[in-house]
């Protein structure tokens, strides 16, 4: 069985701000500017983000078999995905439902919590789009 481990992160600067995620998939790494939202959302698109391009690079059939792990430093979001905590904010449960809906298509995906210096790869590329898109003219974002 092929083992995919992935790191995302999310975050937002101003809460609700400007928001990015950043994602590692083995050598590969992802970043992107996602609009205006919480620092929850941006740890949920990020994971969203993550299983959708986990698909696009293995494909259908490999990660059918595969076991994923998605290591984040979210507590929140881990504890959410693992039903440990209840999703009481409006906004988190249609991302909530994406995440369950996106990892039928996997064989086995856990998530897991990590210390933020385990994570430092993924919140560097949050914060390289953040930055990014903050040198744009303000009507661009």
């Amino acid at each position: 069985m092929k083992k995919i481990i992935i790191h995302a992160d999310g975050g937002s600067r101003g809460n609700p701000g400007p928001s990015a995620l950043g994602v590692v998939i083995g050598a590969k790494q992802y970043s992107e500017s996602i609009g205006i939202g919480t620092n929850n959302e941006a740890e949920y698109q990020a994971v969203i983000f993550a299983l959708k391009k986990a698909k696009a690079l293995f494909g259908k059939k490999i990660v059918k078999s595969a076991e994923v792990e998605i290591k984040s430093d979210s507590e929140l979001l881990i504890k959410q995905l693992n039903g440990e905590y209840k999703i009481l904010e409006p906004k988190i449960q249609p991302l909530f439902l994406k995440v369950w809906n996106l990892k039928i298509d996997f064989g086995q995906v856990k998530f897991i919590a990590i210390p933020r210096e385990k994570n430092k790869q993924a919140d560097k590329l949050v914060n390289q789009a953040l930055d990014q898109n903050l040198t744009r003219p303000l009507g661009l974002i």
